[in-house]
């Protein structure tokens, strides 16, 4: 059984002027997914958030540009352990780390799931994080996308990441295959939520969340192509359900993928590379942000991990060969 530990937490964020005209209940889980819209609205009743230093009422409208403070008792996990886990740390200071994650490794424990993961070296690494909301970790990678993630050391610059992530001052861009050949960039603007029936599954629905996605060729092969996409939103599974819809699925992806297309004619390398490719293709390659401490702006970049780059290999060399 998972033993739990209440304390005091503090964040704070500024209500996005998009939001104009929505309940602050609505607005207050849109601004802190990791909490329920059932607790934030306890939070609200019992006066432990404030719009800018009022205590207001769940159904309360907001109009953007107000100011929101929480000061709650949650309850923390106690037994997620550290462990000697490698770690391949690009950057660190006393504010912030960033890391390029295998694929593969899970980001924070579950049921079912509780070591072996990147909080779990982390907390190995830098103990100070069990101090920090979610050992401070303010965005997320999916287990099988590898590539760069930031980690918010202190409770300052947890708060002032996740303040630059709404405000979408984060710059991300990721590098994927996706089957099929795209003529040429664009965008995909298009509401993300829980698919209707599969709810495990994320899907492009009407009453989904603002999701956008930007994406540019790279270079072409015969049924396939490698892009990059620059995300102004962060939804779950964004890339995977955004290329997917737009019939370009990421190869690779178990979920959102269907079933395994191997193209006309293609060498037995390229056939081999396809079967074997047991994970979607997408590497978090760049990251961009202003520093929580100094406000200077950074930016890291990360080079493809092998099994991309021995993807992309094939698929010149079975281009080439066509030609």
């Amino acid at each position: 059984m998972t033993a739990t530990l209440k304390k005091v937490r503090k964040f704070a964020a500024l209500v996005p002027e998009e939001a104009a005209g929505k309940r602050l209940d609505q607005v207050l889980a849109e601004l802190f997914p990791d909490y329920s819209r059932s607790r934030l609205q306890q939070w609200v009743k019992g006066g432990q958030v404030l719009v800018d230093g009022r205590q207001p009422r769940p159904r309360d409208k907001v109009w953007g540009g107000e100011q929101v403070a929480v000061s709650a008792m949650v309850e923390v996990e106690t037994d997620w352990q550290g462990e000697p886990i490698p770690l391949d740390i690009v950057y660190e200071d006393e504010a912030l780390l960033v890391l390029n994650k295998p694929p593969g490794m899970v980001v924070h424990p579950a049921a079912g799931n509780r070591e072996g993961t990147l909080v779990n070296a982390l907390l190995h690494y830098a103990p100070e994080l069990q101090h920090v909301p979610r050992a401070g970790i303010v965005h997320r990678l999916d287990k099988d996308t590898s590539g760069l993630l930031v980690v918010a050391r202190t409770l300052e610059s947890h708060t002032a990441l996740v303040a630059q992530l709404q405000a979408r001052s984060v710059s991300r861009e990721y590098q994927a295959v996706v089957m099929g050949v795209l003529t040429a960039g664009g965008t995909v603007d298009a509401p993300i939520g829980r698919h209707p029936v599969q709810r495990k599954r994320m899907a492009v629905v009407e009453s989904g969340r603002e999701a956008v996605s930007h994406y540019r060729v790279v270079e072409r092969f015969r049924a396939h192509t490698h892009v990059t996409v620059r995300l102004e939103t962060g939804r779950t599974h964004q890339i995977r359900v955004h290329m997917a819809s737009i019939r370009h699925p990421l190869v690779g992806d178990p979920v959102y993928g269907g079933r395994l297309r191997l193209p006309a004619g293609a060498s037995e390398p390229l056939k081999a590379a396809l079967r074997g490719f047991k994970r979607q293709a997408l590497h978090a390659a760049a990251l961009g942000l202003d520093h929580p401490r100094t406000g200077e702006p950074i930016t890291w970049s990360v080079p493809l991990p092998d099994d991309l780059v021995q993807l992309l290999e094939v698929l010149r060399d079975d281009a080439a060969a066509q030609d």
